[in-house]
């Protein structure tokens, strides 16, 4: 399959995209990534790497609010444990998040899929 320019440049900067979005622009990272997404076709390394800068986004929310909330729900607000055990959990996490978002720049640099 014969990769052109643009497709790539789009891939990258939907990988870009979902890198800010778990960085310094969480909301505006998001749009953008959906505006790329709009724009790529089906079966294209751009499309490929829109979606998947949309699974682990959506992921990411899901992950680090839904566990972070039950964190406070089961030790509640007021105990230091709560809060350790939340802060923890979610700097891990989101670091994991924005390592394996790393890597995927980096193959869309390359014009490559992950494997």
């Amino acid at each position: 399959m014969e990769i052109e320019a643009v497709q790539l440049k789009r891939a990258s900067n939907a990988a870009w995209a979902s890198l800010l979005n778990l960085t310094v622009l969480p909301i505006i990272g998001f749009i953008i990534l959906l505006l790329i997404y709009k724009k790529t076709v089906p079966d294209t390394i751009d499309r490929y790497y829109a979606v998947v800068g949309l699974k682990v986004n959506l992921l990411a929310a899901i992950a680090l609010l839904l566990v972070s909330a039950l964190i406070v729900v089961v030790g509640g607000l007021d105990s230091p444990m709560s809060w350790i055990y939340m802060l923890s959990y979610f700097v891990t996490i989101h670091a994991l998040f924005i390592l394996f978002t790393t890597w995927a720049l980096v193959r869309a640099w390359s014009g490559k899929l992950l494997r």
